[in-house]
């Protein structure tokens, strides 16, 4: 089998005194393990983009590109176990010794990895004390200025079986107010968000939406497309990070400082281009610039294709921006996706993408035009998928009725992922339908997927967090809505409710109200959780009057059908809401 050499951040964990917790009870161990890890491990590495290489009863290893990353995940996680182990006795406790180092590994045809950089992890975990994290020195060195923290320098260890002494360095994470959980992931996960954003270890890239120069606004949508798909292609090359759509067409129509640009979103290159379409041509102009290193051009071309060639078009621009930046990423594989084999479909896609969070009737078009497009193109992968969420959203979001729109749903997001496996976009989708069916593991499973093969998939990442709230996890949810902002700084106004209804379910009422009453969020379907976060902060007036305001535009809301349609794994988590919506004077 062929082996590579590479250097890698490496995270090795185990749990304390495993051999006695098992002997006292070995079935609730393997279920508390079991639960930890589907609700919490799984999720913090996920979004730090990390790749579990294997597991033994008690440990993980964990492969990171990063070592930040490694060590931000690594917080997260003994972070999150301080809050879980609050009011549990000394013997019943999970706590994890994490060891991280960077360093030569050998990957295995399999995947598996071997060498020194595995066994000095490994070593470093087993010296670890419980509840800490240790460091090798060249761990240290990359995290040292990048990261707010404390650590302590242990000097020069002898590891076992390792030749050299290697210097070591813990720390530890906060230690929990008895009084109430810390939660700090709660408020910061906004407050981030005003601050600068440094870019990431890896490339980063944001592309501008493209200028149309056709001269006809018809053909806006089409220049947005062609916009959307470079951004998804680029997305989905390894080891490179990608700003999402929202937040690049945030600046649509408005003057450009790319440095500037690039400084609010935090990375290193930004791609402008415009695009000019007439008849069955097409002209595209593409610019790469350094941002970050006073706005130098790095590479610039014009394509002049037939329009019938645009996919393939699409595939060129992202090959020639990789290999522009070739210096850094080095040889990475580029995913070609499932392709439409009809201009129109492709077209009527396009002209669909996000009315479902538009509105009732924007909703109900987008439906139309995709029905259109699959019947036109059968094996269109986004158009099923597409199609999917919209017919989901109009019985969740619209008020439509379930029927016959949820059976298919379910059936368009299957189709899509029978057509294209290894498509983020689609996994994403079957895993929102999934969720609704209150299915929520293979939801999981899907979104695990998603952001596995494109870590860049905000979306998949925010809907995550959502998945999280109703498996009674919001710390997790709030941890993974973090993660998304930082792909999507400038998101759609959902993401801001899927961490309005983790705040309430995390007991966090005030933060709540100021995340549902932003500006790009209120007004929306956000009043509805908006309403309970009022109540439950003890300010019963205002919750009943937005109250008021909700139900003027929602006669039919009733708190009995809307708790039930509300996929919460443990129904009685809903009852916090409804108390909430009954406070305000919610019709049952």
């Amino acid at each position: 089998m062929r082996e590579t050499r590479k250097i890698a951040a490496i995270l090795v964990s185990d749990v304390v005194g495993y051999s006695r917790l098992a002997g006292a009870d070995e079935d609730r161990i393997l279920a508390r393990l079991r639960a930890l890890r589907s609700d919490l491990i799984d999720p913090t590495i996920a979004v730090h983009r990390g790749r579990v290489v294997k597991r033994t009863g008690d440990g993980s290893l964990v492969e990171f590109s990063s070592v930040v990353e490694a060590v931000r995940c690594a917080i997260e996680v003994q972070n999150a176990m301080l809050e879980r182990n609050a009011g549990v006795p000394d013997d019943r406790r999970i706590e994890f010794r994490i060891g991280i180092h960077l360093g030569d590994v050998v990957q295995e045809g399999d995947g598996d990895l071997m060498g020194d950089g595995v066994n000095i992890a490994a070593r470093l975990e087993g010296i670890c004390e419980p509840g800490h994290i240790c460091l090798s020195e060249q761990a240290y060195w990359q995290v040292k200025s990048r990261l707010d923290i404390a650590i302590n320098d242990c000097g020069h260890v002898q590891l076992k079986n390792i030749t050299d002494p290697v210097r070591v360095y813990s720390l530890q994470v906060g230690v929990l107010s008895k009084a109430k959980p810390a939660a700090p992931t709660a408020p910061l996960v906004l407050e981030k968000l005003s601050q600068p954003l440094a870019p990431p270890d890896e490339p980063s890239i944001a592309v501008l939406p493209f200028i149309n120069m056709s001269g006809d606004s018809e053909q806006e949508f089409f220049t947005d497309g062609l916009t959307e798909d470079i951004i998804t292609d680029l997305s989905n090359v390894s080891g490179l990070f990608v700003i999402a759509r929202n937040s690049t067409f945030a600046y649509k129509g408005k003057p450009t400082d790319v440095r500037q640009i690039a400084r609010d979103l935090g990375v290193k290159y930004v791609l402008e281009g415009s695009a000019r379409r007439s008849n069955k041509r097409l002209r595209v102009n593409v610019q790469l610039i350094n941002a970050a290193e006073g706005g130098n051009h790095v590479w610039a071309e014009r394509f002049d294709r037939e329009i019938a060639d645009i996919f393939d078009l699409q595939d060129e621009v992202t090959r020639r921006v990789v290999e522009a930046i070739s210096g850094k990423l080095g040889e990475k594989k580029l995913v070609t996706r499932s392709r439409p084999s009809n201009l129109e479909a492709y077209d009527l896609c396009v002209r669909s993408r996000g009315k479902c969070n538009n509105s009732r009737s924007d909703n109900s078009e987008a439906c139309a035009d995709l029905e259109r497009a699959v019947q036109i193109d059968p094996n269109y992968c986004e158009g099923h998928s597409n199609l999917a969420i919209s017919l989901l959203f109009g019985w969740i979001v619209w008020g439509e009725p379930q029927e016959p729109g949820r059976a298919n749903a379910l059936m368009h997001a299957r189709r899509a992922v029978e057509i294209d496996p290894d498509d983020s976009h689609a996994r994403r989708i079957l895993g929102c339908v999934q969720l609704y069916e209150r299915n929520w593991d293979e939801a999981k499973s899907q979104f695990d997927a998603a952001i596995r093969l494109n870590p860049n998939n905000a979306d998949a990442v925010a809907w995550m967090g959502e998945l999280q709230i109703y498996l009674g996890d919001p710390q997790a949810a709030l941890i993974a809505c973090g993660a998304a902002l930082r792909i999507n700084p400038h998101p759609p106004g959902w993401y801001f409710w899927i961490v309005g209804i983790a705040q309430i379910s995390a007991g966090y009422y005030e933060e709540a109200v100021v995340t549902l009453s932003r500006e790009d969020t209120y007004g929306t379907g956000s009043r509805e959780h908006l309403v309970p976060a009022l109540a439950l902060a003890g300010r019963v007036p205002e919750a009943r009057e937005e109250a008021r305001l909700y139900l003027a535009g929602n006669p039919n809301w009733r708190i009995g059908e809307t708790a039930a349609n509300s996929p919460f794994r443990d129904m009685s988590t809903a009852q916090l809401f409804v108390r909430g919506w009954r406070l305000a004077g919610l019709p049952d």
